[in-house]
C-alpha cells in the first residue's frame, strides 16, 4: 500500500507502559507528522523510549485515557491533530487518507472502524461494549457508526472549541457526540486493527470493559450543549 504524506498534523499517543510497542507505532510515523507521546504514569521506561525514538514526551500525572489525550490536545500546535493507540494494535500511516480528507473540507471528524486481522485481536467482551454504545451513540445523535474506535483526524482548533470535559474512558465517546451536537461532517472508514502488543488496561477485562461503558454510557446520559461557535464545518 502506498501511504501518501500530509504536513503538518500532530499525532496524540496516549501511553501507559507501551515501551515495547512504541518502536513499532513511531516507526510507522508518517512522513512529516510530529509524535506526541502522552505518558500517563509509566513506569516501564515508555517516556525515555519515546524521547530516544524522536517523539515528543508530554507528562499527564492525573491518570486516565482522556486527561491524556486531551494534554496531548493542548500540546498540540499543527493545524490537524491524529488521535491513535500506541500499543500495536493501529498503524498511524493508515490515519493519512483521514488527514487529507479533513485537510480538503470533506469532513471535520474522521473515525477509523476497527476491522480484525487476526484472532485475539479484538476480545468478544471488548467488541460487544463497542457495539451496544454504537447503538446507543446512534439513538442520540442519529449518526450511524459502527465504532468508537480510537483513531481519528480533526482540527485542533475545532477540538478544542468543543470543550471536552470527561477525563476517563468517555473521552473519546463525548468528543463525537459533541461533534455531532455542532453540526461536523463525521465519516467512518475501515482500518486493520491488530493484536495489541501486552495487555490492555482498560478492556483487556471484563470488569475494564464495564468500567470504560459505564464512563461512557454517562456522556451519553447527558443532555446537549452549547456548542461555541466555529467549532463546526465553518471553521476551515
Amino acid at each position: 500500500m502506498n501511504f501518501p504524506t500530509y504536513q503538518a498534523v500532530d499525532l496524540v499517543l496516549p501511553c501507559l507502559n507501551e515501551a515495547a510497542a512504541l518502536p513499532w507505532v513511531l516507526a510507522r510515523l508518517p512522513a512529516g507528522w510530529r509524535a506526541v507521546v502522552v505518558d500517563n504514569g509509566s513506569t516501564d521506561g515508555s517516556a525515555e523510549v519515546a524521547r530516544a525514538l524522536g517523539a515528543t514526551v508530554v507528562h499527564e500525572p492525573v491518570r486516565g485515557f482522556g486527561a491524556a489525550c486531551h494534554a496531548g490536545l493542548e500540546a498540540a500546535d499543527a493545524p490537524l491533530v491524529c488521535f491513535c493507540d500506541c500499543d500495536g494494535s493501529l498503524d498511524p500511516r493508515e490515519a493519512v487518507p483521514f488527514a487529507e480528507r479533513v485537510a480538503e473540507g470533506h469532513a471535520e471528524l474522521v473515525l477509523g472502524r476497527r476491522r480484525p486481522q487476526l484472532r485475539g485481536a479484538w476480545p468478544p467482551h471488548a467488541r460487544a461494549g463497542n457495539l451496544a454504545l454504537a447503538r446507543m451513540l446512534r439513538r442520540r445523535t442519529g449518526l450511524a457508526l459502527h465504532d468508537l474506535g480510537p483513531l481519528r483526524v480533526a482540527r485542533r482548533e475545532a477540538l478544542t472549541g468543543l470543550a471536552l470535559t470527561d477525563r476517563r474512558s468517555g473521552y473519546p465517546l463525548e468528543m463525537v457526540v459533541r461533534a455531532a451536537d455542532a453540526g461536523w461532517r463525521i465519516e467512518e472508514y475501515d482500518v486493520p486493527y491488530l493484536p495489541r502488543t501486552g495487555r490492555s488496561k482498560v478492556t483487556g477485562t471484563w470488569r475494564g470493559t464495564w468500567h470504560a461503558v459505564r464512563d461512557m454510557r454517562r456522556v451519553l446520559t447527558e443532555p446537549p450543549r452549547a456548542v461555541p461557535s466555529g467549532t463546526g464545518a465553518t471553521s476551515r
